[in-house]
């Protein structure tokens, strides 16, 4: 709001130049007319024309500018446009009543194709040319110039003034006009990079397809739909308990960096996060960019996965830190057809998952072990073939009548017998992570020999 009466100011001024060039070129005009008049016989025919000519390029000035003022602005660039043709015939006729005198007929030739193709390119020079052609019509009809050519410089010097004045003025305002254009164009630019940093911090709090939409100005196509869906869920075990042992700083750090984890696994498997509920993580697989429901399927528990191998290592820097607290996660994974949309108010709206199966995924989440991934039926027989599960049965879950089938996920079938990849052992006093995938050559020699010294001071010592 604040720059509004500039912005007024500057249309207005805009507005104005055409006005201060007409008035520039009437007045060089009428210069050279009245420099043409013989004096001395000045109740000839060849003396009262030129007269009455600049006498009307005067009156037009200000007849121009009233027209121009009190047009509305629906019909302004009209308005202007023929006022231009105005400007090009009067120049033409004037040329004609000054005997085509030499410079003055170059200097006012050369100022219409300037005026005209600075104003409105290719259109406009046509116009204007053929109102300056016009003008030279009908002022050889009235006034019969001879075809001698004038070349009296007394007669040029009040165009040659006029018309230096002019192209001053218009360098002028073209200076103007373009300190103004890098002016708004710096603005832009500002702006451009402010909206693209808000709408890269907006893409962290939405999810991507509402995001893509909001973005691109196509929210109106996000319809509440029907969709084959794989939803996940976790929290970590006892965590109101742990709020109350640790201090405040120490657990906002704890959870943060947990969060920025399982976001960053997240975004690796192609899952969309639908909402973050304190420590638990809801997460959907098949609404955006979908590759089929097995494929989401997979990704979905390849991703728990990596979440629970995530949390391990975790476990292990958190214990360096100071915080001794074991943190476990139950995750429940769940495939079925689910509403997905926009739900809310016309003040607060929001895009989520709603549906029978996103409540036995949170259901499942609850039932688990800690550590533990349990799966539904639906999920299992997509992701059988690639992933070991164990079949625990049926379980009674809060909010369904009949008892629901269940899986737990062991692991990926290629990470399992003689190609086993990664080994975990936990015991009092005893914690071993080993990923062979991220174990590199010059560092083989390196944990074998930890391995040894590890194993004979354990042979050594004397455990009581």
């Amino acid at each position: 709001m604040q720059n509004q009466p500039e912005e007024t100011n500057s249309a207005i001024s805009d507005s104005r130049y055409p006005l201060y060039f007409r008035a520039l070129i009437c007045f060089a005009a009428s210069g050279t007319l009245l420099n043409s008049i013989s004096w001395s016989s000045l109740f000839t025919q060849s003396a009262l024309l030129p007269l009455g000519m600049a006498i009307i390029l005067l009156a037009y000035i200000p007849i121009a500018y009233q027209i121009s003022r009190r047009a509305i602005p629906e019909n302004h660039a009209e308005v202007h446009r023929w006022l231009s043709f105005t400007d090009a015939l009067l120049v033409g006729m004037a040329m004609a009543l000054s005997n085509f005198s030499l410079l003055p007929s170059l200097l006012f030739l050369t100022m219409v194709q300037f005026n005209a193709l600075t104003l409105g390119g290719g259109r406009s020079w046509f116009e204007h040319n053929t109102a300056m052609l016009l003008g030279v019509g009908v002022g050889y009809l009235i006034h019969r110039p001879a075809l001698v050519v004038n070349a009296d410089l007394n007669i040029s010097a009040a165009s040659l003034i006029g018309v230096f004045t002019y192209f001053c003025c218009h360098a002028f305002y073209m200076f103007k006009q373009i300190s103004t254009l890098k002016r708004d164009n710096e603005q832009l630019q500002k702006e451009q990079r402010i909206a693209n940093l808000a709408s890269y911090k907006l893409s962290r709090y939405l999810p991507k397809r509402l995001w893509r939409a909001v973005t691109t100005g196509k929210e109106k196509e996000i319809v509440t739909e029907r969709k084959l869906l794989t939803v996940f869920f976790s929290d970590i075990k006892d965590f109101s308990q742990l709020t109350e042992e640790m201090e405040a700083e120490t657990l906002t750090r704890l959870l943060n960096s947990y969060l920025t984890e399982m976001s960053r696994i997240v975004a690796h498997y192609g899952g969309t996060i639908d909402k973050f509920i304190g420590d638990a993580v809801m997460v959907v697989f098949g609404d955006d960019q979908s590759k089929g429901p097995k494929s989401d399927a997979l990704r979905c528990v390849a991703m728990a996965l990596a979440m629970r191998k995530r949390v391990r290592e975790m476990m292990q820097e958190w214990y360096d830190q100071g915080i001794s607290h074991p943190l476990q996660i139950r995750m429940g994974i769940n495939t079925g057809y689910c509403t997905v949309g926009v739900f809310g108010t016309a003040d607060h709206q929001t895009y989520t998952v709603m549906g029978t199966h996103v409540n036995l995924a949170a259901r499942l989440e609850s039932a688990a072990e800690p550590g533990e991934i349990l799966i539904s039926h639906e999920t299992w027989a997509m992701i059988k073939q690639t992933v070991m599960c164990r079949d625990k049965g049926h379980i009674t879950v809060k909010g369904f009548s009949t008892p629901v089938k269940v899986y737990s996920v062991s692991d990926l079938r290629k990470n399992l017998g003689g190609q086993q990849s990664y080994l975990e052992e936990h015991a009092p006093g005893f914690a071993m992570h080993l990923d062979l995938e991220k174990i590199r050559n010059y560092d083989k020699e390196k944990v074998l020999k930890a391995l040894q010294k590890a194993q004979s001071q354990l042979k050594s010592k004397t455990i009581i």
